[in-house]
């Protein structure tokens, strides 16, 4: 046999056991989006840790400053109560940002939910035949919203920005023309009765939050949809030449943050016990900020679910402690707003020191 023979099988031996070097780049990505250069403390556990932290400074600084009125069982469960809707929100919202894009219209998709759930037509029917027809209706819409919205993105090829930009608008006006700009009372006795039940003393919304806030976490750490999620996200060309559909995998994730509305719009309803166009009004700044100081990159291919549900605690305490304080919504505001610049800058730093190692 021939030298170049034989140096020809040779190099299809190498073809064919190899992998391609589009799938050791997904697979790297994958593997290192939760782990950051420069050891431990540098990584997510380092990340979550900091979290942790200031999340038990801000809790220090309720009971020095309100006291008991902080401290008690009932505060914390009304903090809880308040964290778990925009917390469903902020799941969904980590998945779309760890896959590189973004969604501006959440907080209307929550209003638009709530007051197709709580129509008349939609209230009749429930008490004629059972109260989940409320519950279809708000997830179905949406999931109808979070479809839209992926499909002009994904094959339409529109920004995520733009896209979520034109449906905030179109929600909430839809939302405004259905109501009449009038707010929906729920009267379905079984809708109200099912979640304002508390179980073994803990309000069922929070336990709603925490059983999403699981599922996320095994969905995006434990599961092929979480791992395409990271890849698309870190580098869709990449993504698709290793096998990916990106196109359909953008969809999905888009329907999902919209099945995530949906739900909160039910936990918002049942909390209020009204349905209104003015739902959910700046939840998609809260949501983002939530996620961002929880340390999911803005630029797409790394994301924590544990980071954005201590990123929503931390606001929600946030938020308790002034008003307990008797401060206004504007000091909140600004208070929120050094908080986002300041995690914004040390995700800056950390990326640095990770490239730099």
């Amino acid at each position: 046999m021939s030298e170049q023979s034989t140096s020809r099988d040779r190099g299809s031996v190498e073809n064919t056991v190899a992998p391609s070097k589009d799938t050791v780049t997904v697979e790297r990505a994958a593997a290192e989006s939760g782990r950051g250069g420069g050891g431990l403390m540098s990584g997510s556990f380092g990340r979550n840790l900091g979290l942790v932290v200031a999340l038990l400074l801000i809790c220090a600084a309720g009971v020095v400053t309100a006291g008991d009125r902080f401290a008690s069982v009932d505060n914390l469960l009304t903090v809880l109560r308040f964290a778990s809707a925009l917390g469903v929100v902020a799941i969904g919202m980590t998945f779309v940002i760890t896959g590189g894009g973004i969604d501006l219209s959440v907080g209307a998709i929550v209003a638009l939910c709530s007051v197709w759930a709580t129509t008349f037509a939609t209230q009749t029917m429930a008490t004629d035949s059972h109260w989940i027809v409320m519950v279809f209706a708000a997830l179905a819409v949406g999931a109808g919203c979070g479809l839209v919205n992926g499909v002009v993105i994904a094959y339409g090829k529109v920004v995520p920005f733009i896209t979520t930009l034109a449906m905030l608008a179109a929600a909430r006006g839809l939302a405004e023309i259905i109501s009449e700009r009038r707010t929906q009372i729920v009267t379905v006795d079984g809708f109200k009765d099912f979640f304002a039940a508390d179980i073994l003393g803990v309000p069922l919304l929070v336990i709603i939050f925490v059983l999403v806030s699981i599922g996320g976490w095994v969905l995006l750490n434990r599961t092929t949809f979480g791992r395409r999620t990271l890849a698309v996200g870190g580098n869709p060309e990449a993504a698709r030449l290793a096998g990916i559909n990106v196109n359909r995998h953008t969809v999905m994730l888009y329907v999902l943050v919209g099945l995530c509305c949906g739900l909160a719009a039910l936990m918002l309803v049942s909390r209020t016990t009204t349905g209104s166009s003015t739902h959910g009004t700046l939840w998609e700044l809260d949501a983002i900020a939530a996620v961002v100081i929880g340390g999911t990159l803005l630029t797409g291919g790394r994301g924590t679910i544990v980071g954005t549900v201590v990123g929503v605690l931390i606001f929600a305490t946030l938020g308790n402690v002034f008003t307990l304080n008797n401060q206004d919504t504007s000091t909140q505001a600004v208070a929120k707003g050094l908080i986002i610049v300041v995690a914004v800058l040390l995700q800056q730093r950390l990326a640095r020191n990770a490239n730099s190692t």
